[in-house]
C-alpha cells in the first residue's frame, strides 16, 4: 500500500468510528422516547449473537473423532453456569474462553 492508501484507510476508519459512536445520539436524542422497534432490537439482538457464536463455534465439531468435543462440552456448560450464576456476559464469554483453551492445551 501506497502512503497515500494507507492515509484514506486510516481516515476511513476513523470516520466509520466516529459515525457509527455519535450517529446514535444525534438519531435518538435524550429527550425523546426511543421507537418500539429499537427497543425490541436491544431485547432480542444479544441472545442472537450468542446463538450465532455458539453454532459457529461448533459446526466443526465431531463426537466421533478425537476428544469427541468433551472439550467443547465442559466450556459450554462452565459458561452457562458461570452466566446464570453472575449474569454477566464477558465473564461468561471469558470464563468459557479460558477453560476452552486450558483443557485443549493441558488436558486433551
Amino acid at each position: 500500500m501506497t502512503l497515500t492508501e494507507q492515509i484514506i484507510t486510516i481516515a476511513m476508519v476513523v470516520l466509520g468510528t466516529l459515525i457509527t459512536r455519535f450517529l446514535p445520539f444525534l438519531v435518538f436524542p435524550a429527550g425523546k422516547p426511543t421507537p418500539k422497534f429499537v427497543q425490541y432490537l436491544g431485547k432480542v439482538l444479544p441472545p442472537a449473537v450468542f446463538g450465532m457464536l455458539i453454532i459457529y463455534c461448533l459446526k466443526n465439531v465431531s463426537v466421533f473423532a478425537g476428544s469427541h468435543g468433551i472439550p467443547e462440552l465442559i466450556a459450554i456448560a462452565v459458561t452457562a453456569g458461570l452466566h446464570l450464576w453472575k449474569r454477566q456476559m464477558l465473564l461468561s464469554i471469558a470464563g468459557g474462553t479460558i477453560v476452552y483453551m486450558l483443557l485443549v492445551q493441558l488436558v486433551f
